[in-house]
């Protein structure tokens, strides 16, 4: 057919079909194939070469070839009308090919008269061995039976003595039917049990045929095989050049020396007379349509078909008063006769066949289509898995009625759709069976390791994607990365082979697995909160400390027996992959470290910063972060760094992703043997009792209290905080305990762990109008330090840079802030919103403001209450005392620097004095995101 520009071939099974479909697109690819069965339909827009069943052929393509395959079937019962239409009525262009038994010439002679024959000898020899029994069958050997209770009972026997056997049956889908022949095929069985679907095209390794039974039922009654239908199976013994064999078994009789020595010779009596059925229909009425389809035919090579299940389906339904009413005109008749050729799949009975029929006709003649929602209804209800073969049978036999309706031109309104829904169900379903076949008729230890240890063979080992290793298909054990681990199970005489074949067959795949984990992309390869290096869901090695910090080694987990170049491939991509990602996740650091321009203290702050993975406790560092100048400043936040009141630290290494691999690198340089896991990102978590120190630093969080709160969280915490009356006492805001996501109770805890003192006092509760309160000023830059409001301003506005306080008075935190070198930020405060003093509409003398209604009558509703006040001592040297001081009212004092010299203005600390002209005045640094607050403060003084 590939020899010409186009072609049609028909055949006999759409298993046999499918099979030539894939061959002919292996040559000329998909898109110029079609197959066309009465279940499957795949036509590409450029199709040249067409291959269907013989039912499914189209007709007047006026294609280059048309072939029919397996003709003899002309005098089958059943549908060799199908083929004797094809015989006389289908012609190629150029070539018309009748593929069968020479017993067809004299009738293919005398109905076409220019038909030449050209004959093919068979090319091996096939030979009659007698009777044998099951127990004593050859390996690759096929059993034959003619009814699925004779299949079934004969698997069973053969699992129980050789093991198992793969089972072909015409009733299974091509997918089942291909699983069953694969598994025999590659001699994961060496026994096949089938039906005489296995004579039509299955070309198998196989070396015997077995009858079980030389009789079997054809629809009608149960009848003997003719000689030629017994030599079309036992043709399937041997193929090609290689000689085969057939016989009986069971409770076959033995074969008459004429049968045997006719099926040997392939001397069969010829077929004079061959099914015929008119092909000129005329659909007028459903009256008219039975007549014509029961014409006799007018040559005596012809004989009437026997009444086919079509045709009776048709009469059926023509005795029903509403389809027959429906059939008023051509149309009508014609959509009933396509109606009535749907297959009886289910075979349940002739009557519940035509009643589904007449559902799809109803609704095809009413609707103009299937109905969506009772054709999905049924889908679904076969849409299971579970059950025995004979329930997964079943379903697959009610599937193919759908599939065949699916498939029909214009009967549903997506065809696309329900034809791709039935296949995913037909396939579902045929994996299922595959199964529940192989699980009942196979015993895989039993058919293949004993077998082979028996013949003392070299065992085949093969090891799945999953890393599961089977010796010649059965189960050994695991290869977990590069480390095998074999299986319990296996014991007995087969331990010592199993394990010998599992070490000879793993020596190939550990370096099979190894280039395949070497060109692996990074996004299959993990890391573990305990340093476990994966790869999938294998442990293939694990981080150990390297000389640096963030340049960590890996330690591989490979078994001897890979070899020395499979553990340094594997080390090798392990270590690639770990710099990769520490180069990815501390970016910000690592360009850090190389940045060149960096000079004196921000050089040697940069180092304390790659030394603490990017986040470092201030008062650490509080005597480095007072030295450094704006500009080292300036340098160091171009690089994210961010000065906070409690943490310095790179806000971009806070995501979780960075913070899983700092724990890792930091345990490993700490040389913890558990590391701490990493925290969920909330706002504040349980502080971990038995947490190394500093594990909350490397977390992201500061532990205060019982809880830890997040260090970003922290600072914008420490931005309102800085607004309060520290030393008269405050209480908690909403957004305090709004950011924090706190109760007051652990809110009162959490400032406790960071210094503060907390008063506990109850109160009753006042409903009062809520004060419109200036808004705390937001331009402040993160390190500058601001004056507690505690403290206040001398006489004349001037403010005073006070000496730091003590460190056993004053908290680090707050001594290093106060220190910092920068004048505090001093607002105007905003005019605050008049409150009224009563309600409005309301007498004053009713209700006092703050007093609520029914107050007398309900009592006092008490509440709990907080007063912060700072931990440390507040009077220190130099800080002023007295009327605590308001920063709102501030207004803003030049910056001193203190010395050692001189005094101020107003008594300020000693100032240095100098010859020298003013010092060029330093430009602010445009990259601080407070650079506009600092330039409006400038423009202010």
């Amino acid at each position: 057919m590939l020899a010409h520009r186009t072609g049609v071939i028909g055949l006999p099974l759409r298993l046999l079909a499918r099979e030539v479909y894939d061959r002919i697109v292996d040559l000329r690819g998909p898109s110029v194939v079609a197959l066309v069965t009465g279940e499957e339909r795949i036509v590409p827009p450029r199709t040249q070469y067409w291959v269907c069943t013989v039912e499914a052929m189209p007709q007047g393509m006026g294609a280059d070839l048309v072939a029919v395959d397996e003709i003899q079937l002309c005098a089958d019962p059943e549908r060799g009308h199908v083929f004797t239409d094809r015989l006389l009525r289908e012609r190629g262009q150029h070539e018309t090919l009748f593929l069968g038994s020479d017993t067809m010439r004299g009738t293919i002679a005398a109905l076409v008269p220019e038909a030449q024959f050209m004959r093919r000898e068979r090319m091996s020899e096939l030979t009659y061995s007698g009777q044998k029994k099951i127990s004593r069958m050859r390996p690759r050997s096929a059993i034959v039976g003619f009814s699925v209770e004779n299949v079934y009972a004969i698997a069973e026997l053969i699992r129980r003595q050789k093991g198992g056997a793969a089972v072909v049956m015409g009733a299974l889908s091509p997918r089942t039917r291909n699983a069953q022949v694969e598994m025999y095929q590659s001699g994961d069985v060496d026994f096949l049990v089938a039906t005489d679907a296995i004579g039509m095209g299955l070309n198998l390794d196989v070396d015997h045929v077995a009858f079980s039974a030389l009789s079997k039922f054809d629809g009608r009654r149960m009848r003997p095989l003719a000689p030629n239908e017994l030599a079309q199976i036992a043709g399937r013994a041997g193929r090609g050049m290689k000689s085969g064999t057939f016989g009986v078994t069971g409770d076959a009789p033995p074969l008459q020396d004429d049968v045997a020595r006719a099926i040997m010779d392939h001397s069969f009596t010829p077929q004079n007379k061959i099914n015929w059925r008119n092909p000129a229909l005329q659909f007028g009425s459903i009256d008219r349509l039975i007549a014509t389809l029961e014409l006799k035919p007018d040559d005596e090579r012809l004989m009437k078909a026997r009444e086919a299940d079509d045709l009776r389906a048709l009469k059926a339904l023509g005795e029903i008063t509403e389809v027959h009413a429906r059939c008023s005109d051509g149309n009508s008749v014609k959509l009933l006769w396509d109606v009535c050729r749907i297959p009886d799949f289910r075979g349940i009975s002739h009557a519940e066949h035509a009643s589904l029929l007449e559902d799809i006709f109803i609704d095809l003649h009413q609707h103009g289509e299937v109905r969506e929602d009772w054709l999905a209804q049924h889908i679904r209800r076969i849409d299971r898995t579970d059950g025995d073969i004979d329930a997964l049978s079943k379903r697959l036999a009610f599937i193919r009625t759908w599939t065949y309706v699916a498939q029909r031109k214009g009967w549903t309104r997506d065809e696309s759709h329900w034809r791709g829904a039935t296949r995913v169900v037909e396939d579902r379903l045929s994996d299922a069976l595959h199964e529940r076949l192989t699980q009942r008729f196979v015993d895989r230890r039993t058919s293949v390791l004993l077998r082979r240890l028996g013949q003392k063979e070299a065992m085949v080992a093969e090891v799945s994607e999953t890393g599961e290793v089977t010796v010649e298909g059965e189960y050994v054990g695991k290869l977990d990365g590069f480390r095998f681990r074999a299986d319990k199970g296996a014991g007995g005489a087969e331990e010592k082979a199993i394990k010998s074949a599992s070490l000879q067959a793993l020596a190939p795949q550990f370096h099979l697995r190894a280039d395949r984990f070497y060109n692996a992309p990074d996004t299959e390869i993990d890391f573990t909160e305990q340093g476990g290096l994966m790869w999938g869901s294998s442990a293939v090695g694990k981080l150990v400390a390297g000389a640096d910090a963030l340049k960590p080694k890996v330690e591989v987990f490979v078994d001897d027996v890979a070899g020395a170049e499979v553990a340094q491939k594997v080390e090798r991509r392990l270590q690639h992959f770990i710099d990769r990602k520490v180069a990815a996740l501390f970016e910000p650091l690592i360009a850090l470290s190389r940045d060149e321009e960096l000079g004196g203290l921000a050089k040697g702050f940069a180092f304390r910063m790659l030394e603490a993975f990017g986040i470092l406790p201030r008062g650490d560092v509080a005597e480095e972060v007072k030295a450094l100048d704006q500009d080292a400043r300036g340098a160091l936040r171009k690089h994210g760094i961010r000065f906070g009141q409690f943490t310095i630290f790179m806000p971009l290494l806070l995501k979780p992703a960075p913070t899983r691999l700092r724990l890792v690198l930091w345990s490993l340089s700490k040389g913890l043997s558990e590391f701490p896991e990493s925290p969920p990102g909330l706002v504040t978590v349980p502080v971990a009792a038995d947490a190394p120190e500093g594990a909350d630093t490397m977390s992201g969080y500061r532990n205060a209290g019982t809880r830890a709160i997040r260090i970003d969280m922290l600072e914008r915490l420490a931005d309102m905080l800085r607004a309060e009356d520290s030393r008269g006492g405050f209480e908690a805001k909403a957004d305090m305990l709004s950011i924090t996501g706190m109760t007051l109770d652990q809110f009162a805890d959490l400032l406790q762990g960071l210094g503060y003192k907390a008063e506990k006092g109850e109160r009753a509760k006042v409903k009062t109008v809520t004060e419109v309160m200036p808004e705390a000023p937001k331009d402040v830059a993160e390190d500058t330090p601001v004056m507690d409001l505690a403290d206040t301003p001398p006489e004349g506005g001037i403010i005073e840079k006070p000496e730091p306080p003590q460190a056993a008075d004053t908290p680090k935190d707050v001594a290093e802030i106060i220190d910092e070198g920068l004048a505090p930020i001093i607002e105007e405060p905003e005019e605050a919103a008049q409150v009224p003093e009563t309600m409005e509409g309301m007498d004053p003398a009713e209700n006092p403001q703050g007093t609520a209604p029914d107050a007398e009558i309900a009592g006092a509703e008490m509440e709990i209450f907080y007063t912060f006040t700072w931990g440390g001592n507040r009077g220190a040297r130099g800080k002023p005392q007295g009327k605590p001081y308001d920063r709102t009212k501030a207004k803003r004092g030049p910056r001193h620097d203190s010395g050692k010299g001189g005094k101020g203005p107003k008594g300020s600390k000693p100032q240095n004095f100098s010859a020298k002209p003013p010092r060029r005045e330093k430009q602010i640094d445009p990259d601080n995101p407070f650079a506009a607050a600092l330039m409006g403060l400038k423009d202010n003084k």
